[in-house]
C-alpha cells in the first residue's frame, strides 16, 4: 500500500529538522564536540596543549562530528515525528483503505 501523505510528511518532517539545525544545533553541537576534543587531546598530548597541527586537527575533528551528529539525530527525530503524524492523517482520513483494481484481482481467485 502507498502511503503518500506519511511520505510527503516525512520530507516535510526532515526539511523542518534541518532548518531547525542550522538555527539551535549547529552551535551546541560544535561547542560539545569541541569539548570533546579538547579533553580526547590533552589526554593525548597532556595540558597544556601545544599549539601544534596534530591537536588542532583532533579538535577540529571533533568538532565536525558533533556537528554532523547532532544533524543526523534531530533530522532523524523531525523526519519520524512527520512520518507518525502523516499516518495518523492518512488513518484519519480513511485511505487505509485498497484500490478497487486490487479487490477485482483478489476476487478473481
Amino acid at each position: 500500500m502507498h502511503h503518500k501523505r506519511a511520505q510527503a510528511a516525512t520530507y516535510i518532517g526532515a526539511g523542518v529538522g534541518l532548518v531547525i539545525f542550522a538555527f539551535f544545533g549547529l552551535l551546541p553541537g560544535s561547542f560539545l564536540g569541541g569539548a570533546i576534543g579538547l579533553n580526547l587531546a590533552g589526554k593525548l598530548f597532556g595540558t597544556p596543549l601545544a599549539p601544534s597541527l596534530f591537536p588542532k586537527i583532533i579538535v577540529a575533528a571533533s568538532m565536525a562530528f558533533g556537528a554532523i551528529l547532532f544533524c543526523a539525530v534531530i533530522t532523524f527525530v523531525f523526519a519520524a515525528l512527520g512520518s507518525m503524524g502523516g499516518l495518523c492523517l492518512e488513518r484519519l482520513a480513511g485511505s487505509d483503505t485498497p484500490p478497487p483494481e486490487a479487490v477485482r484481482l483478489n476476487s478473481k481467485k
